[in-house]
């Protein structure tokens, strides 16, 4: 277990540790969680977490009593007493290893659908809150642009607001179950500030997202994808949008270019107007 030198004493004594090192076996993996439970050290001062499997690879999730307080793919941060660190300075709890997961996140990462998973954003500002919660309704196997990220948020006039989004899903304090591998550029590039490339791509991948065949519609000036049968337009990879058949398909490279051609917006993703 690691804290910050400066944080402050943990919420127990080292010496209960030290008399824990001396067992001829290896106790079970919550043992100090159950200590601490048991003599009645209060929760408000530590979360539990568990390490779970996900298309990812192993995700650490912490969690308190009422919501889910961070996460992070172990391949990036490589230990468990790195996620401990990093979740002190980021909360001020400390994190104590747990086998029994948050209620709902096991089907919230085999689903992909977490946005009603109870989350903590505490330490973010209104605005940073604002943008990973509209990531958050993105539907499993679809994309949204930066700029439907911020007019979801009602942060557009928030300056340099790409680098801001940018740079809000980049310190995503909840890898996964804020989705960030779903959030795109303008030109359909992938913000994966929250992962590295390879990471975003698999996680991509498993939800069905054809990346490929996005760049060639991209190629081709489409960044919205109309029916020339309901004269309806939608984000290409919207539910709506993936059942048009290529004979009425019709690209186009604006919203505004999409209404002059007598086409609306879908209702259900919504494109950005301009």
């Amino acid at each position: 277990m690691s804290q910050n030198d400066n944080a402050g004493p943990a919420p127990w004594d080292h010496s209960l540790e030290d008399a824990l090192a001396g067992l001829t076996s290896p106790g079970p993996v919550d043992l100090t969680l159950r200590i601490l439970r048991h003599v009645g050290i209060s929760h408000e001062r530590y979360d539990a977490y568990v390490l779970l499997d996900t298309d990812a690879g192993g995700l650490y999730a912490a969690y308190s009593p009422t919501a889910v307080t961070g996460s992070a793919l172990e391949s990036m941060v490589v230990s468990p007493e790195m996620f401990e660190e990093i979740h002190w300075q980021r909360t001020g709890r400390t994190a104590i290893r747990s086998t029994m997961p948050f209620p709902g996140l096991r089907p919230a990462l085999r689903t992909g659908r977490a946005k009603s998973l109870p989350v903590d954003l505490t330490g973010l500002d209104a605005h940073e809150r604002a943008v990973l919660e509209a990531v958050r309704t993105v539907p499993k196997g679809q994309l949204r642009p930066v700029s439907w990220i911020a007019r979801e948020a009602d942060v557009v006039d928030v300056p340099g607001i790409d680098g801001f989004v940018a740079g809000t899903l980049a310190r995503n304090p909840l890898t996964l179950l804020i989705p960030c591998h779903r959030v795109t550029y303008e030109d359909g590039t992938p913000c994966d500030g929250a992962y590295t490339p390879a990471t975003g791509r698999a996680l991509r991948s498993a939800e069905g997202i054809d990346m490929l065949r996005l760049a060639e519609l991209f190629r081709r000036g489409g960044v919205l994808l109309g029916s020339d049968t309901t004269y309806i337009y939608c984000h290409p990879t919207c539910a709506h949008a993936r059942r048009i058949t290529p004979p009425h398909q019709r690209p186009f490279r604006t919203a505004a270019e999409a209404r002059s051609a007598g086409y609306r917006a879908c209702r259900s993703c919504r494109p950005v107007s301009v």
